[in-house]
């Protein structure tokens, strides 16, 4: 028994002795940061800091390269001339995304320069009274003729994006958004009504028929408005092209819708589609004016021509444009046909061989 007692003190001193070195070895281990849990050893702080050259870094280049390009095409002016209206006075007025302009047609002098909120036009109109209407991307405008002073504006239309504009017969203001239709009175320059819910939603170009109605050409296809009621009264859907870029009427009273793919000849009464002209097949149709001669000019994405109303016929190519792009026609004012383009103003007097660009509405000058 003595001797188990004894064997039994001598296990515990060395359990007691090596839990002792065990705390030791921690303690040491936690002084000289092993653990992680003491503090961190004496390092040389020049080991830490990182260290900078005394002299300024080499100058960059302004913009990037992958930069430059974007910066450039952001800075470029837009010549492009979105709509032309011979007003009551035989002038003519220029819509152009630099501003509005009005020019003596018969010298091509500028007569005056509107300054505008905003100067990306869309379209424009001349009230009964005289009064102009200009549609821009930012809202409608009205400006007074005499002093070129903005008079009038509504910005709470279906959409501030003004492409298209129209006078009815009772001499109302109908004003076509990417949006839908309002209805303005001239006067007060105020909305009369809406009409949100346009089939084909966008009302790209507008033009009214023997009876006063009023057609809207949409994305998808043309729509017959009762100018008093603003009611749908008929929907010419499933077009060839499907999206109506431009309109007119004939003297004969027929609708001519400038398609992306064609042009169409359409009876208004019945909604039939009497022809697609056969030289516009295939190319983009992008305005069309008659002349007081009977004939016709259509301008496309790739040039413009003139046609016999009947036959369909090429009478003439014009060639000399700024660009090939035709927007805007303006037939018979100051003796002179007026083109409107991507890349500025053209004009076209008979007999001549090609257009002349207007220098002030160009790129050559700026």
């Amino acid at each position: 028994m003595v001797e188990l007692l004894r064997k039994g003190h001598k296990i515990l001193l060395t359990s007691m002795l090596l839990g002792l070195m065990a705390l030791l070895s921690v303690a040491r281990a936690d002084e000289k940061g092993i653990t992680g849990l003491g503090k961190t050893p004496d390092i040389d702080s020049s080991e830490l800091t990182p260290s900078y050259r005394p002299e300024p870094p080499p100058p960059g280049v302004e913009p990037l390269p992958d930069e430059r390009g974007i910066e450039e095409r952001s800075l470029e002016v837009d010549y492009r001339v979105n709509d032309l209206l011979g007003d009551f006075t035989g002038n003519l007025w220029v819509g152009s995304w630099r501003g509005l302009s009005r020019i003596d047609p018969n010298t091509g002098k500028i007569l005056t320069r509107v300054s505008l909120p905003s100067v990306t036009i869309g379209a424009l109109a001349q009230d009964k009274v005289g009064r102009l209407w200009v549609g821009t991307y930012e809202g409608l405008k009205r400006v007074d003729m005499g002093t070129s002073e903005i008079t009038a504006q509504n910005l709470f239309l279906p959409s501030k994006r003004v492409l298209s504009l129209l006078v009815d017969q009772r001499g109302y203001l109908w004003v076509g958004t990417d949006n839908g239709l309002a209805l303005i009175s001239p006067d007060q320059g105020l909305i009369m009504t809406t009409l949100k819910k346009l089939p084909g939603v966008s009302a790209n170009a507008m033009t009214l028929d023997a009876q006063g109605h009023l057609w809207v050409g949409t994305l998808d296809g043309l729509v017959r408005v009762n100018t008093a009621s603003a009611l749908i009264m008929k929907r010419i859907n499933e077009l060839p092209g499907t999206t109506v870029q431009t309109l007119a009427i004939s003297p004969e009273g027929l609708i001519w819708a400038g398609m992306p793919n064609n042009l169409l000849v359409i009876n208004p009464k019945t909604g039939a589609v009497l022809r697609s002209v056969t030289p516009l097949r295939g190319r983009s149709v992008t305005a069309v004016r008659f002349a007081q001669d009977g004939s016709v000019w259509v301008g496309t994405n790739n040039g413009l021509l003139r046609l016999n109303p009947y036959t369909g016929a090429v009478l003439d190519i014009v060639a000399g444009l700024p660009s090939t792009r035709v927007l805007a026609l303006a037939p018979d004012v100051g003796n002179k046909l007026w083109i409107g383009t991507r890349e500025g103003l053209a004009w076209l007097m008979p007999n001549m061989e090609g257009a002349k660009p207007h220098l002030a509405f160009s790129r050559a000058v700026k």
